[in-house]
């Protein structure tokens, strides 16, 4: 009886978003190759504006030898996840680590904090991918943090790289935000349980095809679904590789 029709009204406000890898914006600037799903710096989207509290996703190549020189950023928590090579970070608060695939770096840029990002190496391009998710308080003490992550836990399960509580699973951040990775075989299907009803969750394709929830999505896509508490996720094709993204949707 009643069970049914909520079940009905919740079906008929779920909303969703899918963002094609192709239609991101790009931008090469010889040192620097960078794919921006989110408006960027001189690309500009209306539709592509961010979903909720995520401002950003930068697919970045970055290479040898070069990098971001130092420059400022300020209330923005700030997510580096390399991808391949070897990344080298330097911030005004004297910190200076070397970041690479199997890493996560988080940075809370607050009331202000200067950071430099390089190749490490000359000979290989950097890849990582550069997130920005909007904080839940302002001009908060800047901080930095990196942590190793073991790849294994990510094996055909959701693997928490990123929540709200420093006491949690992955590095935190100043919002109500949790970020999982997941590497599947062929056919592997999963459920993701959103922790909050009014947040969100943006799934950004690493690797391979998938089936989030009735989309299809391949490398680089991004899919968003918000007014729902579960997301079907289900891998068709070998070594098919997500990152999900929870936020708050405003």
């Amino acid at each position: 009886g009643s069970h049914q029709t909520h079940k009905e009204v919740m079906a008929t406000t779920k909303n969703t978003i899918f963002h094609s890898a192709a239609k991101r914006g790009h931008a090469n600037h010889g040192w620097l190759d960078s794919y921006h799903s989110f408006s960027f710096a001189d690309y500009y989207d209306a539709d592509r504006m961010g979903f909720g509290k995520l401002r950003v996703i930068n697919d970045d190549t970055v290479a040898g030898g070069r990098g971001f020189g130092t420059h400022p950023h300020g209330n923005m928590e700030i997510i580096s996840i390399p991808l391949e090579g070897d990344l080298e970070h330097r911030d005004s608060m004297d910190n200076v680590a070397i970041i690479r695939k199997g890493d996560i770096q988080v940075m809370s840029a607050g009331s202000g904090i200067y950071h430099s990002e390089y190749n490490k190496n000359k000979d290989r391009p950097v890849k990582f991918l550069q997130i920005w998710i909007k904080p839940n308080q302002k001009d908060i003490r800047p901080r930095y943090s990196q942590i190793s992550l073991k790849e294994e836990d990510r094996k055909n399960k959701l693997q928490q790289i990123l929540s709200p509580s420093s006491e949690d699973e992955g590095v935190w951040i100043n919002q109500d935000a949790w970020f999982h990775f997941g590497r599947f075989d062929e056919n592997f299907e999963v459920e993701y349980n959103l922790k909050k009803t009014t947040n969100g969750l943006y799934a950004f394709v690493l690797y391979g095809q998938l089936k989030i929830d009735e989309q299809h999505v391949g490398p680089r896509d991004g899919f968003g679904i918000w007014n729902t508490q579960r997301v079907v996720i289900k891998a068709l094709s070998p070594d098919a590789e997500v990152l999900l993204i929870e936020v708050p949707m405003n």
